[in-house]
C-alpha cells in the first residue's frame, strides 16, 4: 500500500510539473513572437517576415526547455532536496541474503588498448576496496576487427589477468561478427550470459567508475524493484587540449545543475545515455530488442544510437528510467578537438534523425516521445538557426535592395512608414542571451556558495574567469557547430549514410591539412555570405559579424583548439580547472597512471605493441594463449578446413605476415593447428631465419 500511494504521488507531481514545464514554453514563446514582429520593418505582413517570425518562435521555444531545466535543477540544489531522487534508497537497508551477481561491461571497437585497460584495472580495484568483488564480473566486449588489434587486446588481457590474480572474474570476448554495433555487442552477451546476472552496468571505452557507486547503484535498484535503468550523470576528466578543458569544465560546472533539472522534468522517465548506467537484465532481454527500420540508411536500417530508443521500450514495459543526478564517482572522456566532435556528432545526428520515425510507435509514453523530438533539435535547431540568419539576411538585402512599400495593397489615404527600431532588436537579443547565459551564472552561485566547490575549480575569481573564458570560445565555436549540424541534417535527409567507426581519443593535434579539407568549404561560404551581406546591407553586416566571421576564421580556431599547449598554460594559470585535477579520486589518478604505464610498457621480442598478428605468431606466450583459447572449444576440421590451414601456413612462411589478406589472417588466428606449425618454423627453420626476417620488417 505504501508503494502504491508512492507511485501516486510520483505521478501526480510528474503530471504537475510538466503542465507547469508546457506553460513556461509557450507563454513566453507566444510573447517574443509577437514582439518579433513588431521590431521587423514591415511587422510580419510579408512571407519572408512571416518565415522569420515562426522559425524563431520555434527557436524561442526550444532554448527555453534549457533555461528552465537549468533554473529548476538550481531550486533542486540549493534545497538540497527532492523526495523523488533514487538515492534516497539507500537509507533503506538491504536484506541479508542479498548479493545479485552484476556483470560490468565494457564494450570497445579499435579502441586505445592500454586506456581501455588502464579503465579495467582501475575499476577492478576500485570494487576490490569494497570487498564486494565477488559480486561483481567485468566482461571486455570487442568488436575491433583486424588481426592486429584483436591480438594487441587479447594479450593486454591476459596480462592484466595474470597481474590482478582475476581469472573468474575479468574476461574477454572478441565478437567475430560486427552486427549492430555496440547495441548488438551488448545483445550478444545478453544471448550468452544474461541469464547468469541479475544486473549489468555498461561502459564505454573510455569509461571509469568508482567501486563504492557501482554498489550504491546495486543497492538502489535492490530496493527500488521497479527501477528497468539507473542513469548516472558521469563527469569529463582527462584532457589538455583547449577544446577538451573547455568542454570539461562545462560539464563539471554546469552539469550537475542541468543534471538536476532534468530529473525534476523527468523523474522516473529519464533518458538513457548508452552507458555508465545499471541495467536490469532480465527486463532488458524481454522487452529492449531493437526492431529494424524499414528502407535503407541512413533513415532506415539498424537503429544507431540505441540507448534513447531502449529506455522508451524499458518504460513502454512498466519498468522506470531514473536518472541518478547526486551520485558521484562516474567519469568519461570528451572529444579532444574540433574535428572529433563533429565527426561524433554526425552520427549522432543520423542517429537522432532516426528516432523520428518511432515517434508514433503504439505504446511509447508522451515522455519518450518528446525525448526523440527534444534529440532531434538539438541538430534540428542548428538549421533552424542557419535557416533565421539566411532570412534575416535576405531581408536586410531585400530592404537595401528594393526598398521599402509605403504603401499597402488595400486602398489607404496615407503611407505606411517601416520604422526598423535597433534598440528594439537589442532588447530581443538580450532576452536570447539571458535564456542562454544566465543558467551559467547561477551555476557560479551554487559552487561558491552553496556546494562551497569553488577552491575545486581554482577559487571564486579564477572560476569567474573561467567561466567568462568558456563562453567566450563558445560564443566562437557556436557557429562553426551551427554550420555542420546544418549540413549534418541535409546530408542525412538526402539519403547520405555515414560510417561509424571509432572515436579519437588521445590530445593528438589536428593538421592545417586537415583543418583545410574539413573547414574549407565553411570558411568560402562564411566569406561570401558576409561578403554579400557587407556589399548591400552594410549597416546589417555588424549583426551578423559575430556569426559570420567565426566560420571564415574556422581553420585557425580548429587547429588552436586542438592544441595542448594553451590547455596546459591556462591550467598553470589556474583557470579551466576541475576537481579531478584539483582533488582528483584514486580513481582519476589510478587510470591516469595505469595509462602510462601500460603504453610505456615492454613488448616481448622488441616488437611494436600494436604488430598483435605478428606477435601471435612468433611470441610464445601470444602464440600458446591464442591456441588454449581455441582449444577449449575444438572441434575437428574438415578435409576443405585442413587444406585451406596447409595453403595458409605456407604462403605465411614463404611470403611472410604481410602477405595475407586481412580475412587470411582473421582465419589463421581460427586454427591452433596453423598458428602451432607457423609459431615452430619461424623459430626453428635455417636456425632462426625466418624468425629474424619478420622481426626486421615489423
Amino acid at each position: 500500500m505504501q508503494r502504491d500511494a508512492q507511485k501516486s504521488r510520483a505521478q501526480f507531481s510528474t503530471a504537475k510539473r510538466r503542465s507547469v514545464l508546457t506553460l513556461l514554453i509557450l507563454i513566453p514563446s507566444a510573447l517574443a513572437s509577437a514582439y518579433v514582429g513588431s521590431v521587423l520593418p514591415e511587422k510580419g505582413s510579408t512571407p519572408l517576415e512571416l518565415a522569420i517570425i515562426i522559425v524563431y518562435s520555434i527557436l524561442f521555444a526550444w532554448i527555453s526547455v534549457g533555461f528552465w531545466t537549468a533554473i529548476m535543477g538550481w531550486f533542486t540544489l540549493m534545497r538540497r532536496y527532492d523526495r523523488f531522487t533514487a538515492s534516497h534508497a539507500l537509507s533503506e537497508p538491504l536484506e541479508p541474503e542479498s548479493a545479485p551477481r552484476t556483470a560490468v561491461l565494457f564494450p570497445i571497437c579499435n579502441e586505445d588498448t592500454p586506456r581501455v585497460m588502464a579503465g579495467v584495472k582501475t575499476t577492478y580495484l576500485s570494487l576490490q576496496r569494497t570487498g564486494k568483488t565477488e559480486q561483481f564480473d567485468i566482461h571486455i566486449l570487442s568488436d575491433s576487427g583486424s588481426a592486429d588489434k584483436w591480438m594487441e587486446e587479447e594479450a593486454a588481457w591476459a596480462g592484466l589477468v595474470e597481474e590482478l590474480g582475476a581469472q573468474e572474474r575479468i574476461f574477454y570476448r572478441n565478437r567475430k561478427v560486427n552486427l549492430k554495433r555496440k547495441s548488438g555487442n551488448v545483445a550478444d552477451f545478453c544471448r550468452r550470459h544474461g541469464r547468469s546476472y541479475t544486473y549489468m552496468a555498461v561502459f564505454d571505452a573510455d569509461s571509469v567508475m568508482r567501486g563504492d557507486t557501482l554498489c550504491d547503484m546495486v543497492h538502489i535498484m535492490e530496493r527500488r524493484p521497479r527501477i528497468g535503468i539507473l542513469q548516472t550523470a558521469p563527469a569529463c576528466f582527462g584532457r589538455e587540449t583547449l577544446l577538451g578543458r573547455l568542454q570539461q569544465f562545462a560539464n563539471r560546472a554546469y552539469g550537475p545543475m542541468f543534471a538536476a533539472g532534468l530529473h525534476f522534468w523527468q523523474l522516473g522517465d529519464a533518458q538513457y545515455w548508452g552507458h555508465n548506467a545499471l541495467i536490469r537484465v532480465e527486463p532488458f532481454m524481454r522487452h529492449c530488442g531493437l526492431p529494424r527500420l524499414s528502407g535503407n540508411p541512413p533513415l532506415g536500417g539498424d537503429i544507431l544510437s540505441h540507448d534513447f530508443v531502449e529506455a522508451s521500450l524499458m518504460r513502454r514495459a512498466g519498468w522506470e528510467v531514473w536518472l541518478a543526478f547526486d551520485l558521484t564517482g562516474s567519469w568519461e572522456e570528451n572529444p579532444p578537438n574540433l574535428l572529433s566532435e563533429l565527426k561524433r556528432d554526425r552520427r549522432w545526428c543520423q542517429g537522432n534523425l532516426q528516432h523520428l520515425r518511432l515517434l508514433f510507435t503504439e505504446g511509447l509514453f508522451p515522455a519518450h516521445r518528446v525525448l526523440f523530438l527534444n534529440g532531434a533539435m538539438s541538430y534540428v535547431s542548428a538549421l533552424l538557426w542557419f535557416l533565421f540568419l539566411m532570412l534575416s539576411s535576405a531581408e536586410a538585402v531585400l530592404q537595401a535592395m528594393v526598398g521599402p512599400s509605403y504603401f499597402a495593397a488595400t486602398r489607404s489615404l496615407f503611407p505606411s512608414w517601416p520604422v526598423w527600431q535597433p534598440l528594439w532588436a537589442l532588447v530581443l537579443l538580450g532576452t536570447t542571451g539571458v535564456l542562454l547565459f544566465f543558467p551559467k551564472v547561477l551555476s557560479y552561485l551554487i559552487i561558491v556558495f552553496k556546494t562551497r566547490q569553488a577552491k575545486q575549480f581554482g577559487g571564486a575569481l579564477k572560476l569567474l574567469s573561467s567561466i567568462v573564458l568558456e563562453v567566450a570560445f563558445s560564443a566562437l565555436l557556436a557557429p562553426i557547430r551551427m554550420f555542420f549540424h546544418s549540413k549534418f541534417v541535409c546530408i542525412t535527409l538526402l539519403g547520405r549514410k555515414i560510417g561509424w567507426g571509432s572515436q579519437q581519443r588521445d590530445d593528438r593535434p589536428t593538421t592545417w591539412g586537415d583543418a583545410l579539407r574539413f573547414h574549407g568549404g565553411g570558411t568560402l561560404f562564411g566569406l561570401l555570405w558576409g561578403g554579400i551581406v557587407w556589399l548591400y546591407a552594410p549597416r546589417f553586416f555588424w549583426w551578423i559579424a559575430p556569426i559570420v566571421l567565426p566560420i571564415v576564421l574556422s581553420m585557425p580556431l580548429s587547429v588552436l583548439t586542438s592544441h595542448d599547449g594553451p590547455g596546459r598554460w591556462l591550467r598553470k594559470k589556474g583557470l579551466l580547472l576541475i576537481p579531478e585535477e584539483t582533488c582528483p579520486d584514486q580513481e582519476i589518478r589510478d587510470v591516469t597512471r595505469f595509462t602510462a604505464e601500460m603504453e610505456a610498457a615492454p613488448v616481448p621480442l622488441n616488437l611494436p605493441r600494436q604488430a598483435g598478428f605478428l606477435r601471435a605468431l612468433l611470441d610464445p606466450a601470444v602464440n600458446g594463449l591464442r591456441r588454449a583459447l581455441l582449444l577449449r572449444h575444438k572441434r575437428n576440421p574438415g578435409e576443405a578446413a585442413r587444406k585451406r590451414s596447409a595453403s595458409l601456413t605456407e604462403k605465411v612462411l614463404t611470403a611472410g605476415p604481410n602477405a595475407l589478406s586481412p580475412g587470411e589472417k582473421l582465419t589463421l588466428l581460427r586454427d591452433p593447428d596453423g598458428l602451432l606449425a607457423v609459431h615452430r618454423q619461424a623459430w626453428t627453420a635455417d636456425d632462426g631465419a625466418v624468425r629474424r626476417a619478420w622481426l626486421k620488417q615489423a
